[in-house]
């Protein structure tokens, strides 16, 4: 069969495809507008579909739907359908979209599918040899199950890069080993969870990566380990965790340098403020001194946000000094200092040594306890621009906690520039998103008034290729930004009730974090189930 030649213009090669299509009364099929069936990509081997150049689209009652971009060939038609003991329907395709399609699939799934294809046994978890201890000599032995373990960690590694997950997670049932990465702040299967006969083998070959000893089951044990991935050094850490049904690791993606190339170009225009959010945070961070304070739960990109604020303001003539835990991302131009508890270097005793190394601004990683938030206001109040971060629901109640470690309300109010709360929410794929329709009585479930929605476009994403068929790609910041004004400062110091600050500072044009989340939704970034997941609903 004559293969098309592939066109570079893309809109062309879709009017010729269409011709085809039309020419031998077939349907035309827009790749990049369609749904993709991930399933049925597993079930047909990836060396078919490349040599006979089709991608699947849909099966149903024994026909299998696919894409061809030259359906002309009825003989190889004929002879895909004996291969794959189905009924074909053919539609047409682009050539240079099931190309790309299947470099994708390719890339991401087919080492993995052939990896796992030997270990999706079905068997039961044999209850005697739960305890056998796996020694060093039967992971080194030649006849050992540890060569295919060793290539399924790897892959399980290189795809959890390709697909820019931060941690990937390896959980054990009762029957069966799941293992999952987390993209985007949501877990997601990497593939269909394995027989549970390799749990203790995948395990020890992650205890060896990083150094822990194999041959202890019971205590948790953490790590880290250094890869190799495209011309860069990528970290790991690593923590095992025994459970009922044996151990669990959690292994944290830490690409220093891919990071160090993003903090390079960060600044606070990219981490998602609103227009009067980011006025009044850039008045803050440019204070002679104060203190400002972001906060939000863990991996909410509270450090990124400070880093972004720092690398706006730093100059040659200031001396900014950082202490953290740990030092993620270096930046070049400040001095960062990790936290040590083990040699005794805690952010108490590191932050008191800094005010003695003549900075002009500081950042404290995280507030935790009394003496270093006393030693951080007492900074601030001396001349210093102090940021940092404590851990808190929102701005209201950080007020609340700072207050409980014990702190002097005095000198902590009058310290305050702005308190900052902040969390992530995920972006709509680009390459899937899709307006969609709610009507009135799910958005009032959602908290909203119908009416004053009424011209707004919702959308979604569908699930494509790009988005591992989440429907969403990256994420985005929103906040709430309390500024100190007198009459909040005077409140706080009165001691008056949280609903009382919250009203007044609604009055002074402060914007909630929900406010912030429907905002994009209006803007078309995210969705009302994504903001939904992050904010409360607000009857």
């Amino acid at each position: 069969m004559a293969t098309p030649t592939r066109l570079h213009d893309p809109v062309q090669e879709i009017n010729n495809a269409r011709a085809v299509a039309a020419r031998y009364r077939s349907e035309f099929v827009d790749l990049k507008e369609g749904r993709i069936d991930h399933d049925l990509f597993r079930s047909i081997p990836v060396e078919l579909m490349f040599r006979y150049n089709f991608v699947p689209l849909k099966a149903e009652n024994g026909t299998l739907e696919i894409a061809l971009a030259d359906p002309r060939n009825l003989n190889l038609i004929d002879e895909l359908s004996i291969l794959l003991a189905k009924k074909l329907h053919v539609k047409v395709a682009t050539l240079s979209q099931i190309s790309d399609l299947l470099k994708k699939t390719e890339q991401s799934q087919r080492v993995l599918e052939e990896v796992t294809e030997g270990f999706a046994l079905d068997v039961v978890g044999d209850e005697d040899n739960q305890d056998e201890t796996l020694s060093i000599d039967r992971m080194t032995s030649e006849d050992s199950d540890i060569a295919p373990v060793i290539k399924l960690v790897d892959t399980t590694i290189f795809n959890a890069l390709e697909r820019r997950a931060s941690d990937i997670h390896i959980e054990t049932r009762d029957s069966e080993v799941a293992i999952k990465y987390r993209i985007d702040g949501v877990l997601q299967y990497a593939m269909p969870p394995i027989a549970k006969d390799w749990h203790s083998t995948i395990i020890s070959r992650i205890k060896v990566m990083s150094e822990l000893d194999i041959a202890e089951r019971r205590v948790p044990q953490d790590g880290r380990f250094r890869v190799r991935y495209k011309s860069r050094l990528i970290d790991f850490r690593v923590s095992i965790m025994p459970t009922i049904h044996g151990e669990d690791a959690v292994l944290r993606v830490l690409d220093k340098e891919s990071m160090s190339e993003k903090f390079a170009k960060l600044s606070l225009d990219v981490v998602g403020f609103s227009e009067n959010n980011i006025t009044r945070f850039r008045r803050a961070i440019k204070e002679p001194y104060g203190m400002v304070l972001v906060t939000g739960p863990t991996g909410s990109g509270k450090t990124t946000t400070l880093y972004a604020g720092i690398m706006e303001i730093k100059n040659d003539e200031d001396k900014i000094i950082t202490i953290e835990d740990p030092v993620e991302y270096q930046i070049k131009g400040i001095t960062q200092i990790p936290v040590n508890e083990k040699k005794g270097l805690t952010f108490a005793r590191g932050l008191r040594s800094i005010l003695r190394h003549d900075p002009d601004k500081v950042m404290v990683g995280e507030i935790r306890d009394q003496e270093t938030a006393q030693i951080a206001i007492n900074a601030a109040l001396t001349g210093h621009l102090v940021f940092t971060t404590v851990h808190a629901n929102n701005v209201i109640d950080v007020l609340g906690r700072f207050l409980n470690m014990g702190v002097e309300p005095y000198n902590f109010v009058a310290a305050l520039n702005c308190i900052l709360a902040q969390r992530l929410v995920r972006l709509i794929c680009e390459h899937c998103k899709k307006p969609v329709h709610y009507d009135d009585e799910y958005l009032v479930d959602c908290g909203l008034r119908p009416e004053e929605w009424r011209g707004v476009t919702f959308y979604e994403g569908v699930g494509c290729f790009e988005c591992g068929g989440a429907g969403y790609r990256g994420r985005t910041a929103i906040h709430e930004l309390l500024d100190l004004s007198e009459k909040i400062r005077e409140m706080i110091l009165e001691k008056r009730p949280a609903s009382e600050v919250k009203r007044v500072a609604r009055e002074e044009g402060m914007s909630f974090l929900r406010e912030s989340a429907l905002e994009k939704v209006r803007e078309g970034l995210t969705t009302i189930k994504e903001v939904n997941k992050v904010t409360f609903i607000e009857s």
